[in-house]
């Protein structure tokens, strides 16, 4: 079991001692990218690295929480590297947690997948819902097998729901928060038919809060061939506000619809 004894120092993770994180004015673009050689091509150097290394640690079995939020950390400075400008909210709300939460936030690219770890880990350990499918890529796949996610196959969602339902809990017993991304696929809007209520279905069950987070980040796109391998759209600031933790009362609908309207609200914002 993960537990309370994998937490992360703080110490750690110096950079998010507030409530609010904006990114300095000072850390502009990269100077290779100055040059002309483009950001979207030297993000994905600078990625690679990151990701080769951290398969190492994985595949070796030093990849623990802390080399997570190392990782984590280093891929949010080289989105900064190449343009990225984020405005981060709400990180009081992760700080005084005192026990395991569910978080459901909207999901709109690699980035919050990226970079919710460092922002997360170091005051609660956490797991993701992912497709069984990025388990078992060549590349990427040690490194998400070693955070013990909850997977699901995407082919049969009353399936795919005891899953989330039985392994989510066992992960929440643990002292394992969860993040969970309601979307059937990654959208720049919300679609509330689309939101489904498996977050709070899940927190009603294990008897824990509900979290909620929005986030805009679109300023990584999705590619035409590969999803993740999208161009960098430096005109997007990146936006995540993480909410107040609710307790679920009765069967939860009201909580979903206070989820469903956090994102709208904040989205409007961010559009507006």
């Amino acid at each position: 079991m993960r537990g309370e004894s994998s937490k992360v120092s703080v110490r750690t993770n110096p950079c998010f001692a507030g409530d609010r994180y904006e990114t300095p004015d000072d850390r502009g673009r990269d100077l290779l990218d100055r040059l002309g050689l483009g950001s979207s091509a030297w993000f994905y150097t600078l990625l690679l690295r990151i990701v080769l290394t951290s398969r190492a640690r994985a595949l070796g079995g030093s990849y623990d929480d802390e080399a997570w939020v190392e990782s984590s950390i280093a891929v949010m400075r080289a989105l900064e590297r190449c343009g990225a400008r984020f405005h981060i909210e709400g990180i009081d709300h992760i700080r005084r947690l005192e026990e395991p939460v569910v978080f459901v936030s909207n999901h709109m690219s690699t980035v919050e997948t990226m970079v919710f770890p460092c922002l997360i880990v170091p005051f609660r350990p956490v797991t993701f819902v992912v497709k069984k499918d990025l388990t078992t890529m060549p590349l990427f796949g040690p490194i998400m097998r070693s955070r013990d996610p909850v997977t699901v196959g995407r082919e049969n969602p009353r399936e795919d729901m005891q899953t989330v339902l039985g392994e989510g809990q066992r992960r929440l017993e643990d002292g394992v928060s969860v993040i969970l991304f309601p979307q059937s696929t990654r959208r720049v809007d919300l679609d509330p038919e689309h939101f489904n209520s498996l977050g709070v279905k899940l927190a009603r069950r294990a008897g824990v809060k509900v979290l909620p987070v929005a986030i805009k980040t679109d300023f990584w796109r999705a590619g035409r061939l590969v999803k993740d391998l999208g161009p960098l759209d430096r005109s997007q600031p990146i936006h995540m506000r993480f909410g107040a933790p609710m307790a679920i009362e009765g069967p939860g609908r009201a909580e979903h619809q206070a989820i469903v309207s956090f994102i709208q609200e904040n989205l409007a914002r961010w559009q507006g």
